[in-house]
């Protein structure tokens, strides 16, 4: 098991994050719009998974924003923002806040096992059953090509190391 922070006291995540190299673990997530999205029917594109414990939070908005800002001018590279916010918060926000190159998804279904199969189920903590701040990109064929674990649940993602992995999978 993984441990990261919140605020400094520990947390722990059950799984690890999938290898660079590995080919992703696939999952079918929930929209905005309760659509059904599943990774391996959608290879083609690149993506940047920014999973966040939740769009109601400052940093996790502020991670919405700077990707939705930057994602914009990347063609060919789509962001889903993964949390466990209720795909109708998700998508309130995104329209409040004018977000419109960030997909939303939510694993509010617990259909399958992204948390675990990513390495980012919060299992203790005030935190538990969020998930933890983290990227992963996954190039046209579904491997992985960059990840990072944020330590610090509070702070954020390094943009610039994401978007440089995603372009560089163009």
């Amino acid at each position: 098991m993984t441990t990261v922070t919140f605020d400094g006291a520990k947390v722990t995540l059950k799984g690890s994050l999938p290898a660079v190299g590995s080919k992703a673990p696939d999952f079918t997530l929930c929209g905005a719009d309760l659509s059904e999205f599943t990774l391996s029917k959608n290879f083609g594109k690149v993506y940047v998974l920014s999973i966040v414990p939740s769009l109601d939070t400052g940093v996790c908005a502020a991670s919405a924003r700077k990707f939705n800002q930057q994602a914009a001018s990347l063609e060919g590279v789509e962001v889903l923002c993964i949390s466990e916010d209720l795909p109708f918060a998700s998508g309130r926000f995104c329209q409040a806040e004018g977000i419109e190159h960030v997909r939303t998804l939510s694993d509010f279904r617990h259909d399958g096992n992204f948390g675990e199969d990513y390495g980012v189920a919060i299992i203790d903590s005030p935190l538990r059953g969020l998930l933890s701040r983290a990227i992963v990109v996954i190039d046209k064929e579904g491997k992985v090509a960059y990840t990072q674990l944020v330590q610090e649940i509070t702070h954020e993602v390094d943009y610039e190391k994401a978007l440089e992995a995603a372009k560089a999978c163009l």
